[in-house]
Parts: structure tokens; C-alpha cells; sequence
């Protein structure tokens, strides 16, 4: 989504323009296809209204399950865990994210588990789980290679492995 300025270095989180996304939110208002709902969630979760984006998520994992493909469930049931995260439901967030790790590389679906990898990463930063975090950018970092990613999309990654691997040595010398 070209709606993202950048990550905030101190929780990995998306940094946006709150019109933009605002302004984008009402246009796409009406449109019920899976995409649409999926954007929506996005922008709901970025402008801080959680409850509606988890009410949104929990219907577009519902609407993937009966209309979509395996891969629609999937990345409906990423964005629902992040979802969780923003709530500080980590240990939910990050049952569900292991879940589709598992069933995304079981299927040989490379960007969907690197995307879920982002987010595992993302989660396990959150909650201060750094060698986890590290473990998942780390994999997400290898996938995204794999599947030819700009280097762009690459130099976010090794800045997430970078804050993780700070954080943790911080950890270890104040702990």
C-alpha cells in the first residue's frame, strides 16, 4: 500500500499520512469485494479504530473461508492477527500468525509466509520477544530474497533485524 511513509523505529509499526488513509477509507466506504474489505481493515487498524477493523477482519476471514481461495483465508487471517496485536493480544496474535506460517510454507507459498513472518516478527517485537522477532525477520528477510523482492522492500527487513538485534543486546546488558 503506497500509504505507508515509513516505520516508527521504536515499534516497527507503520508510519502514515492519517488524511491520505482517511480520505482512502471513504472512498472504498461501499465496496464489499475482498480486496476492498482487506484494504479497509488496513486503513481502520492504521487510524486507531480497532474495533471496527477487528469486527471488519473477523468478516473477511469469514467471507475468504466461503468465497475465497486458501491463500484469500491466509492473508485475512494475517491482518486479523495484527489486528490482535494492535490490541495487545500477543499471545493470540501470535498463535494465529504461527498457524498460517505453518500452512503457507506446508503449501510452498513463499510471499504469503514471508508476509506472516513480517508480521510474527512485528508481533513478538511488540511484546519484547526479541530473539523471536529476530528469528521471523530473519526468515522473512530469506523469503523475500527467494522470490526476487526490490531491494526497498528488502533494506525495511534488515532494519527490523537491526532494531531487534539492539533491543535484544540491550536486553541482555540491562538484564
Amino acid at each position: 500500500m503506497g500509504y505507508i511513509k515509513g516505520y516508527d523505529s521504536e515499534t516497527l509499526r507503520e508510519q502514515v499520512d492519517r488524511i491520505e488513509c482517511a480520505e482512502r477509507l471513504i472512498e472504498i466506504e461501499q465496496q464489499r469485494s475482498l480486496p476492498a474489505m482487506l484494504e479497509r481493515v488496513w486503513l481502520l487498524k492504521v487510524l486507531d479504530s480497532l474495533d471496527d477493523a477487528m469486527a471488519l477482519a473477523e468478516e473477511t476471514v469469514r467471507l475468504a473461508r466461503m468465497a475465497g481461495t486458501r491463500k484469500d483465508v491466509l492473508r485475512s487471517r494475517v491482518l486479523h492477527a495484527t489486528i490482535l496485536q494492535y490490541r495487545g493480544a500477543h499471545a493470540a496474535a501470535e498463535q494465529e500468525l504461527t498457524t498460517c506460517i505453518t500452512e503457507a510454507e506446508g503449501q510452498g507459498w513463499g510471499g504469503i509466509a514471508a508476509f506472516a513472518h513480517q508480521h510474527q516478527g512485528r508481533n513478538a517485537f511488540e511484546a519484547g520477544d526479541f530473539d523471536l522477532a529476530r528469528q521471523s525477520f530473519k526468515q522473512e528477510l530469506f523469503l523475500r530474497r527467494e522470490s526476487g523482492a526490490a531491494d526497498s522492500e528488502l533494506e525495511v527487513v534488515l532494519l527490523a533485524i537491526e532494531s531487534a538485534e539492539r533491543r535484544r543486546s540491550g536486553q541482555l546488558v540491562v538484564g
